[in-house]
Parts: C-alpha cells; structure tokens; sequence
C-alpha cells in the first residue's frame, strides 16, 4: 500500500505533548514525502458538516509547535459510534459518515492522539477496516501496554508546583489543605504528585479509604504540632478526583453523561475539606486544580516523547503496521520504543500497583 496522505486527529482532554507529537509527524512525513492533513476537533472533525474544514500542515507552519501547550488542532470528547440525534433521543452510530469522510479527503491512513476513548474509537474504526495507528495521550497516564502517556509529566510537575506553594499559607494558618487532582479510575497523577511534593497523606481511585482513619492519621500529626513547636502544625493531602470513601459514591459535579458514558467529576476535595471542618478540631481548606494542571507549555520530557511517538507513528504507517499504538518501555531520553495492539492499549486500565506503591492499610483500616 503507498501511503501518499495521511490524517491527524488529537481527541480527548487536552495534554502538553501533543503539539510536539504533532510537530514531528508532519517532520517525519515530509522527509518521507508524505502530506499531513490536520484533522480539526478530534473525531467530530470527520464527520458531515465539520470535515470540510482541514489543515494541510507543512513544516514551516509547525515549526514552533514543540513549545506550545494544549493541541493546535483542537479536540473534542465526540464519540461517532453514540451521537446524539438533533432531535434529542437514542444515540445513533454515525461511524459509517467518519469512513466515508476518510475517504473523500482522500487519506490513505489516519493517526489518532489519545486516550483509552479516543483510542477505543480507533480501534472500532481498525475493525471496520480503516488503517488507523494510535499515539498515547492522557495524563493520567493509564494506557496499558506503555510506560509513558503524553502530558503525564508536564501535569505532575504543574501539580507539584500548586502542593509547594498551598504549603505556606497553610502552615501560617495551621490548615488541613487539600489539594485535588484529576484521576478518574486511576491513581498516578495524585501518588507521585504528592509524592514528589512533600504531601503528608494521598487518597487514590484503587484504594476506598476511610474517613475515621484519615481523622485518626491528621490528630496524630496535628496534635505533635501543637504541643512541641518542632513539628509541623499543618497538614497537605492529595485527593484524586475519582477517590471514593468506603461505602460511598462518586462525587459528580452533575448527573450529565459524555458521549463515552462518563459522569462529570469533580468536588472530592471540598466534601473532605468540610467534613474535616465538621468532624476534626481542625480548619481545612480545598484547592481543586482542574483544567490548569494540563496547562501551559508542555515539560522537557513531554517534547521528547511527543517528538519520539510522533516520529514512531509515521514510521509504523509507512510499513503498514494498522491497529497498533505507538509504545515506549522507559521514559525519555532512556526509552525503547515498539508497537503494541490498540486493543491490548484499552482492554484493562493501567492501574496503581497498591501492592507495590501504595500502603493500603494506612487509609483504609478500621479503628
């Protein structure tokens, strides 16, 4: 098969990462004298009514891309296996409008930057026939089959640097802070963050934790402070965004559902923050990062591994290699990068390695 075009699309959150894995596949592809197509807003971008706008991306025009934050393509949470009708009504499947598109603008392959649902969307599209390679992005870096998501890194540092900086006012006040990151069904996010940051306790998807327990850990810090002078007198705990108590629900910001069934996430940390306040002796107050801990311009690391999945994927549709995601053993500058099935990608979330990681008992014991 000669590959004379190909499409890029980046769906999903947006991740600091990505405009270099962009940059270099239009790099890679130019030296390999095949045109990039930018796709416009993820998978929406290829259905009826929003495919005539694209980008034909050439090298000049992406030169400073590896800088920027964010996608310069946009993006999009558009699952075009479950739309819904203008009408209203049951979600209908426009996948068939995405294949057609595919074929109109001419595109002999696709490349997707994204997620366990962007990538799901591909791999459906893969089995419907249409050769698609996979780019891993999400900084909850929770991909199976790889070490490394884009953005991971640039998030983490960005949340390091909001716990360094909650610790002063909190340790003039003598407050519980709490700090809550994002982390839907995974944890990596929230335990290194607050790892790297000094945190004094983490709260994780993997790990229901209970809120006596938390109570019991902060009174024995808190009440060391204030009766020596030579221990702290504040407290900082990262929770992720999909942290539960034992016996509890999700806290949702809403009972909207996405297109990929997912409720909106969000207020962890204001419900521990008060319940501290009421139950505890002690005042609390809640930080809840969002959308800013994906922000700003992407980490060394992210340039490098955007540029090396980038480089990888144009590589891999040069030889055919379809149905495959880009995947790295390692992280940058020290990586080896392979390809692995996109389904092997998204059939089961990389979770937390509580065994490994995580002291499971130290949450969720009972008193």
């Amino acid at each position: 098969m000669t590959i004379r075009t190909i499409g890029v699309l980046t769906g999903g959150g947006d991740a600091p990462g990505l405009n270099p894995a962009l940059k270099a596949v239009v790099y890679k592809a130019a030296e390999l004298g095949i045109t990039v197509v930018g796709i416009y807003d993820g998978w929406q971008g290829l259905l009826d009514g929003y495919c005539e706008e694209t980008l034909v991306l050439e090298p000049h025009m992406v030169r400073r891309w590896d800088r920027d934050g964010g996608t310069n393509i946009g993006s999009s949470r558009t699952n075009p296996f479950r739309m819904k009708p203008p009408g209203g009504g049951e979600p209908i499947d426009r996948s068939d409008e995405v294949i057609k598109n595919i074929d109109r603008l001419g595109l002999d392959a696709l490349i997707a930057m994204g997620g366990e649902d962007t990538l799901g969307v591909a791999l459906k599209l893969f089995k419907k026939g249409v050769p698609i390679v996979g780019v891993p992005k999400t900084i909850d870096n929770d991909l199976s089959g790889t070490d490394y998501t884009l953005g991971f890194d640039t998030a983490m540092r960005n949340c390091v640097d909001i716990i360094e900086r909650v610790r002063t006012p909190a340790g003039s006040h003598h407050w519980v802070q709490v700090v809550e990151v994002m982390g839907r069904h995974a944890g990596h996010l929230a335990l290194w963050s607050a790892t790297a940051g000094g945190a004094m306790m983490v709260l994780i998807p993997e790990c229901p934790f209970r809120y006596e327990r938390l109570y019991e850990l902060l009174d024995a810090r808190l009440s060391l402070g204030a009766r020596d002078r030579r221990y702290p007198r504040y407290a900082v705990i990262v929770v992720a965004e999909g942290a539960t108590a034992v016996d509890e629900e999700l806290v949702t910001i809403d009972d909207e559902r996405d297109a990929f069934g997912h409720a909106r996430l969000g207020g962890i940390g204001a419900v521990l923050s008060e319940r501290i306040r009421k139950d505890t002796p002690y005042d609390s107050r809640a930080v809840i990062l969002g959308h800013a801990q994906r922000g700003g311009p992407p980490s060394a690391i992210d340039r490098l591994m955007g540029r090396f999945y980038g480089a990888a994927a144009v590589e891999a549709v040069k030889d055919g290699a379809f149905g495959k995601m880009v995947s790295s053993t390692g992280i940058a500058p020290a990586c080896r990068l392979s390809l692995v099935d996109i389904e092997e990608a998204v059939g089961q979330l990389k979770l937390v390695d509580v065994e490994r990681y995580y002291d499971t008992s130290t949450y969720s014991a009972k008193l």
